[in-house]
């Protein structure tokens, strides 16, 4: 068994880092909006805080240069990549499909299909496979005034893996499964949300807890 704990929204509030942190997690995924329209500096007072490896891709309101900053830290930048981690393969890509607000992390998805091609190609099966995308997929935990605002590019891919991660609409935090795939909106860390992800030792053995600290 393996538990992660799956933050997203934090927006620059990391007060309740440590209470998160509590929740003894063996690895942290973050999805994304990181910072509230920057600096990127701030990751390099987030990451050296979580004392568990930690895998993150940016959101549409963190800068673009949030990408270099990654880079630099201690946490591992998985946007347009993959990696293996144990049983688990990462696949990752950050920012947003288009939003009316002009946020400085914004794709189209042509841009986020070319960003998941490269890979999704290099992607070896494993016994989990995630995704970590800030942006939800179309008509998964997407909804606005009932208008379905998420990524298409990212709803045609998420058939390739076992467990889908985003986040981006603060309003639509839940857990789905369909079609054998389970999708998780976290909810917005700023307001102490967060999730635990339990993975099992079978394929398919994936159990999502939606907390508050």
């Amino acid at each position: 068994m393996m538990n992660v704990l799956l933050l997203a929204d934090l927006h620059g509030q990391y007060g309740l880092l440590d209470s998160f942190l509590d929740l003894q997690p063996d690895a942290v995924f973050i999805a994304g909006d990181i910072t509230n329209m920057g600096p990127v500096s701030d990751v390099e007072t987030l990451f050296p805080r979580i004392d568990v490896p930690c895998f993150a891709v940016p959101g549409n309101c963190d800068p673009k240069e949030i990408l270099d900053a990654l880079d630099q830290s201690e946490c591992v930048s998985l946007h347009g990549s993959q990696m293996n981690l144990g049983k688990m393969t990462l696949v990752g890509v950050g920012g947003s499909n288009p939003t009316p607000f002009n946020t400085p992390f914004e794709l189209t998805d042509k841009q986020i299909d070319d960003l998941l091609h490269i890979p999704m190609g290099k992607m070896e099966k494993a016994l989990h496979n995630v995704l970590i995308t800030h942006a939800p997929p179309l008509g998964v935990l997407d909804s606005i005034n009932g208008n379905n605002t998420g990524s298409a590019s990212i709803r045609r891919h998420s058939s390739s893996f076992d467990l889908v991660c985003c986040a981006h609409i603060h309003e639509n935090r839940g857990v789905v499964v369909e079609d054998g795939i389970t999708f998780v909106n976290p909810g917005p860390g700023a307001m102490g949300n967060c999730a635990m992800i339990h993975f099992g030792d079978e394929a398919k053995d994936i159990k999502v807890e939606l907390l508050t600290v």
